[in-house]
Formats: structure tokens, C-alpha cells, sequence
């Protein structure tokens, strides 16, 4: 099981497989989790890293009672496909 981990200090999420790291780089403001971007290297591309990463993250926030502010294109995209998580947006 790929375990996603929240590294504060450098403001992201973070999954390993193998020697590659993918993230999503995020900012909190109040009770909400901007997630600014999202990166899986090449080495791991196609693999549904990238939708497994935005996963955990958002069970993570969800966990937190938080909500999310989708301004990477990818994770704003993944939550639009998968309503299970519309209800993690934050209201404008």
C-alpha cells in the first residue's frame, strides 16, 4: 500500500515509489487546504500515481474535517470527476 505523508515543513503531500517522489505542494488558510500542484515524475507516469496521490490527500483533509480549495488544474479535475468529493470544496 503506497502511504502518503504530510510534510509540513515543506508544505506538501508526498508519496514515494521506489527512488521517485510525487507530491502536491499546498498552503492552509483558515480551515481550508489549498492544493496549488500537483507532480509525479516520468518515472512514474501512467501508473495512476498521480489519481492515488490526489486520493490520499483528499482522504486526508476529509480525515481533518477541513476543506480543499482545488487550484491545481489535476486535483480540481479528479475531484470533478469523482463526486464522493464535492462535498470537500470549500464554498466561495
Amino acid at each position: 500500500m503506497l502511504m502518503i505523508r504530510d510534510n509540513v515543513a515543506m508544505s506538501r503531500f508526498e508519496m514515494t515509489s521506489g527512488d521517485a517522489l510525487a507530491y502536491v505542494e499546498y498552503a492552509t488558510a483558515d480551515n481550508q487546504i489549498v492544493l496549488k500542484h500537483t507532480v509525479v515524475p516520468d518515472a512514474l507516469s501512467g501508473q495512476g500515481i498521480g489519481s492515488k496521490l490526489i486520493v490520499g490527500v483528499l482522504d486526508q483533509i476529509r480525515a481533518k474535517r477541513s476543506f480543499v480549495v482545488p487550484r491545481c488544474q489535476f486535483a480540481a479535475r479528479f475531484i470533478q470527476q469523482h463526486p464522493g468529493y464535492h462535498s470537500l470544496v470549500a464554498k466561495e
